[in-house]
């Protein structure tokens, strides 16, 4: 065995001791991720990251060495970066030296190394740590977070790993915040013979050990926090390549399990067709100099970088194409390239991967499409919290409600409040605003970009600067308040009078089509409210290709309705 991983030996265990979904237990500390920097951490420029797993499938267990790079930002003493508790630390080397024990501890999640000489503002440290163990399972992947060890059909060894609730130290070292990403990681996953490893970045080599044992070696530049995944099956491929219109060539792969050959070229013929979309309405493939690569899961799914995890199931929709391999792609843009400086903006990385599935039924067919795939999503507003806080939260805090965060809406909501945005400043000027958040610039071409970060402020500050306007009143009301804004409006003496109630009294001066006896006309609404000439019996449409996210009477009685179903 590598002298680098702890004796196989040591971690084998009998099937009886295999832990259970959510074991073994996670302490307050490693359940987080995000949420206000702790001081320390943030002294650290995360410069790269590389990581060696050895998983063992039958033993639920893996070993591991991190080698880390930092920076200091202002003089360190110690070095903090977090980890599960549940794999401890066999050994640290900084700069070559080794530790001894009592240089670190990591009671609670929070690894806590003690430099052997304090650090410098400017200076360089290379930590490397060796750890092991049982790493949490997770009870519903990928809702809950952990290692997932299942069988494919035929009994093979099939595991998986999602983090983008509990964060990346559930399996590696690392900074659980959204900007603690790396800017390089390359991996070596160690895997037992006939299994194949698929992981983010371009592929450097598959090294053959002795005893038929194979290590896969990967490279990923700037991966999202909890965007490195490990993938492990008896993996069969798809590959081919796409030219892009930006005029490079960009390798596609898909790994599948056995069997699934036709469902599995049905799938992969997508990639294309969605590809070309995402280029067309809004620029180049982030990482197309590594791959697009999306590997089948025994779970859900998840937008790891360059390796989309898909469990889908090959299942078929009316829209025609398949909405979780849409849906996790669109995260390459959004969440990958385009990441939130802080969970609380989540609504950046879902609101707009949301957004795109609709957008792409209107590119694939039109209109019809479009309003179809958006009424279904606007049945699932539930309008209980703000989009965003204005604090600091861990993604936790956002995704439960039980928590105080939005939930749901942060697709559902976000995506609605997209297309009314696109409506109220027009497609060119969106596509404009979608571009510079996404790339940071207007013109981008592969090689001139790299993933950055972005805040509500951030993007709000760019709809400004494309239409010349302060649309503040629009995003304090989708973004900051739960309730929706309601449009009165009342018909009399042949005119029709329309009034915008905004949560707090806010002003909402929000446009609003109306068509009359066929002709649709749109009131500019600029004080919030409207009045225009009805002839006596013309019939009335308000907002009639329904642009604008607004309360509803009708939503709110159907979904107490549903939700009365479902108790019984």
């Amino acid at each position: 065995m590598n002298a680098l991983f702890m004796p196989l030996a040591a971690l084998l265990l009998g099937a009886a001791d295999l832990p259970g979904p959510g074991e073994p237990a996670l302490t307050p500390q490693t359940a987080r991720s995000g949420g206000p920097v702790d001081p320390e951490q943030a002294k650290l420029a995360f410069d790269a990251a590389d990581l060696r797993f050895e998983v063992f499938p039958a033993e639920e267990r893996i070993a591991g060495v991190a080698t880390l790079t930092f920076t200091a930002r202002a003089p360190l003493a110690r070095l903090l970066v977090d980890l599960d508790r549940n794999l401890p630390v066999s050994s640290i080397m900084i700069d070559g030296a080794v530790l001894p024990a009592s240089a670190w501890a990591n009671p609670d999640g929070k690894l806590t190394i003690t430099l052997p000489n304090r650090l410098a503002a400017g200076g360089r440290v290379v930590a490397r740590i060796a750890y092991g163990g049982t790493p949490h399972v997770a009870v519903k992947a990928p809702w809950d977070d952990g290692f997932v060890w299942a069988k494919t059909p035929n009994g093979r060894p099939w595991v998986a790993t999602t983090a983008e609730g509990n964060g990346c130290d559930l399996f590696w070292p690392c900074l659980d915040f959204p900007t603690g990403r790396p800017g390089v990681a390359t991996l070596h996953i160690t895997v037992p013979a006939g299994l194949k490893a698929p992981s983010n970045g371009k592929l450097l080599g598959v090294d053959t050990l002795a005893d038929g044992r194979t290590t896969w070696n990967w490279r990923v530049k700037h991966p999202t926090t909890y965007g490195i995944a490990l993938n492990i099956g008896p993996y069969e491929q798809l590959s081919g390549d796409y030219k892009s219109r930006f005029g490079n060539t960009i390798p596609l792969f898909y790994w599948y399990l056995p069997g699934e050959e036709a469902q599995a070229r049905r799938l992969f013929a997508e990639f294309a067709p969605t590809l070309d979309f995402f280029e067309s309405e809004i620029g180049p493939y982030p990482f197309g100099d590594e791959k697009l690569g999306v590997v089948e899961t025994p779970h859900k799914g998840m937008e790891h970088q360059t390796i989309n995890a898909y469990g889908n199931g090959y299942t078929k929709a009316p829209e025609g194409f398949d909405w979780l391999f849409q849906h996790e792609f669109a995260h390459e843009w959004f969440g990958n390239q385009l990441s939130a400086r802080d969970w609380d903006d989540f609504w950046l990385h879902e609101g707009y991967a949301t957004y795109m599935q609709p957008f792409y039924g209107l590119w694939r067919e039109g209109d019809a499409r479009y309003a179809t795939m958006l009424d279904d999503e606007r049945n699932k507003i539930t309008d209980l919290r703000p989009m965003v806080s204005g604090a600091s939260r861990t993604e936790e805090d956002v995704y439960r409600i039980d928590r105080g965060g939005p939930g749901q809406d942060i697709y559902y909501k976000g995506s609605w409040m997209l297309h009314s945005l696109r409506w109220l400043i027009g497609d060119r000027a969106f596509g404009e605003v979608t571009r510079l958040a996404v790339y940071g610039r207007s013109d981008p071409k592969p090689g001139n970009f790299t993933p950055h970060f972005l805040t509500s402020a951030d993007y709000q500050a760019i709809v400004a600067r494309v239409t010349g306007k302060d649309y503040g009143w629009f995003f304090d009301v989708y973004l900051r308040q739960a309730v929706l804004p309601d449009l009165l409006s009342e018909r009399s003496g042949g005119m029709l009078n329309l009034h915008w109630v905004a949560p707090g009294g806010r002003a909402f001066p929000m446009p609003v089509a109306v068509r009359i006896a066929g002709r649709t006309v749109r009131l500019a609404m600029t004080d919030g409210t409207g009045r225009i000439a009805v002839p006596a019996g013309a019939h009335v449409v308000i907002d009639p290709n329904a642009r604008v996210l607004r309360r509803s009477a009708a939503v709110e009685a159907y979904q107490a309705w549903r939700d009365a179903q479902k108790a019984r």
